[in-house]
């Protein structure tokens, strides 16, 4: 099953590479998610009909846009936005495309993530963070971060790993990493070998992640 492997001959110039690849990927395509999600998550919470400063229609809009976004299947969305990518990063294939591509799919679940923790923080804080004459960005920076940054950290720890996913598919569609190795060198050429050591990398990314985000999310609790 094994024997005719050219895993270690694929090793330093193909399979070593594209690890990297793949941790720039989703390394950049988190921190774009968060950063937009974060802020489409705080415009949610303030316009909501018992937020800060209550608007239906941009509570309409936002929320429509999250829900349009997660709705399309993952794959789909991905060649969906060919145009979209081509004309904001020039190219449909590549890392950078691939980083336009996750961060635009993985945007509105950091919104929604972000919204569902500020979400959980009791009412009364905000109330008395009011009575003590805190504005707006007081309490969301002040109040809502502070006490919902643990559960952010753990819902943002599910996105980088659905990320690792994503970037898999990615590679199938010509973004590179260890998606397209596994695809084109393991499993097309039937190298189970190659296939089963990228899995396995993955997997210990994953296992990576968690505990760094357990972590993480312990000193912060």
């Amino acid at each position: 099953m094994f024997g005719d492997t050219r895993l270690f001959e694929y090793m330093n110039i193909l399979i070593i590479p594209s690890i990297l690849v793949t941790l720039k990927m989703i390394f950049f395509s988190f921190v774009f998610s968060v950063f937009f999600g974060f802020l489409l998550g705080i415009l949610m919470f303030i316009t909501k009909l018992d937020g800060l400063k209550p608007n239906k229609i941009i509570f309409f809009l936002a929320e429509k846009f999250t829900d349009l976004i997660r709705s399309f299947p993952t794959l789909i969305l991905m060649v969906a936005i060919t145009p979209i990518t081509k004309f904001f990063i020039g190219t449909s294939i590549g890392v950078n495309a691939a980083i336009f591509t996750i961060t635009l799919a993985c945007t509105p679940f950091a919104a929604r993530m972000t919204l569902n923790s500020f979400n959980t923080i009791d009412k009364d804080l905000i109330k008395v963070a009011k009575s003590f004459g805190a504005t707006n960005l007081q309490i969301i920076f002040k109040v809502l971060l502070v006490e919902s940054l643990p559960t952010l950290i753990s819902n943002y720890t599910i996105m980088l790993v659905n990320m690792l996913n994503m970037s898999a598919m990615a590679g199938a569609i010509g973004a590179g990493g260890l998606g397209a190795v596994a695809l084109a060198y393991g499993y097309q050429q039937y190298d189970e070998m190659i296939m089963y050591f990228i899995v396995f990398i993955l997997i210990i990314i994953v296992f990576l992640i968690e505990k760094i985000s357990k972590i993480i999310y312990y000193k912060l609790k």
